[in-house]
């Protein structure tokens, strides 16, 4: 093939996918966005941010504060066998105050649908959100660190406790740790994964 011919096809193919208007060329496009953001954007995240992780679509509510820091810290919402009992409660009761919490990262918390956006958590301090495998239905976790030593506690600011498979996570689990918020476009990763299921793949 000369040169001539192989300027001839590229050229073909770039108006194919770029200009022409046609449903063979929006599935081209779709397939080449898919290939390009796998294979050159996810991984190139990864490599600068320090974690083969680097982006996570939040899927569940548990991370959710409702209206406002106070009325989510003060409202008795959850309960116990000894009554009603506020989150404020919960995280005084594990030594952490209103006034720490405020200083942490995400101190709104975040919600279904949002996407955030990981580094490397080779440092992790008490109130940082970490990305950790807990083979559980909504695996991975992302959730709020409450206590560590050598190994870490996490708790979802939405939840009344800290469940079982968050006790004792060692670092291996770990896959990052959350450093920015991208509202709702996590939306796009929920609707396909719910559309694949309703569709029986």
């Amino acid at each position: 093939m000369n040169l001539q011919r192989a300027k001839e096809i590229l050229k073909k193919a770039w108006h194919f996918i770029w200009h022409e208007d046609s449903v063979a060329s929006w599935i081209v496009n779709i397939v080449l966005a898919f290939i390009i953001v796998k294979y050159v954007v996810y991984p190139g995240l990864g490599f600068l941010l320090g974690t083969g992780f680097p982006i996570v679509a939040v899927v569940s509510g548990s991370m959710e504060h409702g209206p406002g820091f106070n009325d989510w810290w003060q409202q008795a919402s959850c309960k116990s066998l000894a009554g009603a009992y506020s989150q404020g409660e919960w995280y005084l009761a594990h030594n952490i105050t209103k006034e720490q919490f405020s200083s942490f990262s995400f101190t709104n918390g975040f919600n279904k649908g949002d996407v955030m956006i990981l580094r490397s958590a080779k440092q992790v301090g008490i109130g940082e959100v970490l990305v950790f495998r807990a083979n559980t239905p909504f695996d991975p976790i992302i959730h709020r660190v409450v206590a560590q030593d050598t190994v870490f506690k996490t708790k979802g600011d939405h939840n009344c406790d800290s469940g079982a498979f968050e006790q004792v996570i060692i670092p291996e689990q770990v896959l990052g740790k959350a450093v920015i918020r991208i509202p709702w476009i996590g939306w796009v990763k929920i609707g396909f994964v719910n559309l694949l299921k309703f569709v029986g793949l």
